[in-house]
This record gives C-alpha cells, sequence and structure tokens, in this order.
C-alpha cells in the first residue's frame, strides 16, 4: 500500500523509509534540548526543535539521517536546529557513514531567531561541504507539504544528489516572498499553478535542478535514496564550471526566446530547452515526464 510522502510526520518518513528498527536518534525529545530563544518570545516550544537526527541503514548500509518536521513552525532552522545538522554532518566526518540524508521540509530560517539561525544555517552549509568533500555523499529528499525553501534550500543544491516528488518545491525564496518583494502582478502566491510550474519537481527535474523524480510515496523516495547511496559527487572547479554553464544555458535560452513562445515563463523555459511538447507538462504524470528531460 502507498504512503504518501507529503502527507507523512517527519518520523513517520524516517520509520517507513529506513530499514525497519534500525533508526537511533541522538539528543531525542526526551533530552529536551529546546530553542533559548523561542521561550524568551513566549512561542511554544517543541523538544526536538523541529529535527530528528540519528543513525540508522539503508539498504543494508550504514548511513546517517536527519528529518526536519515541517508541521513545528514550517521546519524553520533556528540555533538548535542548525546544531544539530551541524553536529551530525561532523560527526559524520569522524565515524564515516556510507552517505548522510537530509530528509529537507523548510521554509528557511526561523524568522524568531534572526541572525542565530542564518549563522546556523552558513554552518550547515560549510559542513556538508566539507562531507562532500571527505567524499561521503549528502542525499537531499524534497516532497514536504511545506516544501524546501531559504537557507535550506541553498543547502540542497550544495548536495551530491537531490530526490524530489512532484509533489515537492525547492527554491531560494518561497511564493509568499516573492510576492511581498515583487508583487501579486509579478507573481501570486495564491496560484497554486504557478507555484508548482515554477519551483515544483517537475519543473526542477526538467531543468536539471534535481536528479531524480520520483512519485509521492516513501517507498519510492526509499528506492532513489539507494539508489543515490555511491552518487559522490566531488566539488571540483570542471564541476562548478559544468554547473556555471548549465545556469549560462538557461539564461541564453530566455533571453531569445521566439515570439510566439508560451505566455507564462515556466513552459516557455521548458519548451526553449527542448521539453517535447512542454505545455502539456503540468497535467502528465511522473512517468512521463521522467522520459522529457533534454539530453
Amino acid at each position: 500500500m502507498s504512503l504518501s510522502y507529503a502527507e507523512s510526520s517527519a518520523r513517520e518518513r524516517l520509520a517507513h523509509l529506513l530499514d525497519p528498527g534500525s533508526f537511533h536518534e541522538w539528543l531525542p525529545p526526551a533530552e529536551r534540548v529546546t530553542s533559548p530563544h523561542l521561550a524568551q518570545l513566549g512561542v511554544p516550544s517543541a523538544f526536538d526543535d523541529g529535527v530528528a537526527v540519528g543513525r540508522a541503514t539503508l539498504g543494508g548500509r550504514p548511513i546517517f539521517v536527519a528529518a526536519q518536521e515541517g508541521e513545528f513552525m514550517g521546519g524553520g532552522v533556528g540555533e538548535v536546529h542548525g546544531a544539530k545538522l551541524v553536529g551530525l554532518l561532523r560527526r559524520a566526518l569522524r565515524d564515516r557513514p556510507t552517505a548522510v540524508l537530509l530528509l529537507a521540509e523548510s521554509g528557511g530560517v526561523r524568522l524568531h531567531e534572526a541572525n542565530a539561525g542564518l549563522i546556523a544555517v552558513s554552518e550547515v552549509m560549510r559542513a556538508v561541504l566539507d562531507v562532500r568533500a571527505a567524499g561521503i555523499p549528502v542525499v537531499v529528499l524534497i516532497g514536504g507539504a511545506n516544501g524546501c525553501f531559504g537557507g535550506m534550500g541553498i543547502v540542497a543544491r550544495c548536495a551530491d544528489h537531490v530526490v524530489m516528488s512532484d509533489m515537492g518545491r525547492l527554491a531560494m525564496s518561497g511564493p509568499e516572498v516573492i510576492e511581498a518583494s515583487h508583487g501579486v502582478e509579478e507573481y501570486d502566491a495564491r496560484d497554486r499553478a504557478l507555484v508548482w510550474r515554477t519551483s515544483g519537481g517537475k519543473h526542477r527535474w526538467l531543468t536539471g535542478d534535481c536528479d531524480a523524480l520520483v512519485e509521492d510515496d516513501v517507498a519510492a523516495f526509499r528506492a532513489a535514496a539507494i539508489a543515490a547511496l555511491g552518487a559522490a559527487r566531488p566539488v571540483t572547479p570542471a564541476a562548478l564550471e559544468a554547473e556555471h554553464a548549465l545556469l549560462a544555458a538557461r539564461m541564453a535560452a530566455l533571453d531569445h526566446l521566439p515570439d510566439d513562445a508560451p505566455a507564462d515563463d515556466a513552459t516557455a523555459l521548458w519548451q526553449a530547452l527542448g521539453v517535447a511538447d512542454a505545455a502539456r507538462v503540468p497535467e502528465l504524470d511522473v512517468a512521463a515526464v521522467q522520459g522529457l528531460r533534454p539530453a
């Protein structure tokens, strides 16, 4: 029976994605390591500060894993939340698991913790790159209802491998932030079709921003994560130049749209990148979209 990844909590994902009974949590809720900032503001806190970290096995291989809980402050990263992620990644440098999995669901930095959250996210980015440099792949799974935005959106793109469902969303700025900064005429955050066309899993797959597109199913995420366990990609000048070339090609495609290009930007970009029947992408299922990615 299929289990929706988007509708599952962080702990349900851990229970069904990892090998049964293999998850050992560090700093579990019983330890009550909570945010000192939320208490000062009189804001309710969570005993795990919205993230579960620990070790487990996946397909019989040892891994480290973190899962963000979107139901607590939208998965926002604060000081303790970020410290748990950094501690997990630094311990990976010492213990050298097969891979580190990040089950990301976050709106970015927790605004209540301001600078502490920003510093925490920057430390997570640094730690991810250190783990990659040590040859340990970092795999990010994105399919939660809150998406993966802000600082965690950058963290995801620092990883070796990104797996998304068509329900997942990935971007630097969230829809409400874009609307607030550019106006509703430019970007209507209530337009769900627009939001998914410009930040959803299908879009990220077609533009090369994610490495695997799967159904909204925990079992599908598990299979993709197992396949990615050996997907280490060294951070080299050549790899960075390839990434820059991908972005440059995307910008060039938008700069030379034909007069009869589709009115919405996402469809126009897909068509410019060579996606066949671009206008039908939103209505196609995952299997059909998987075959449309330009070479």
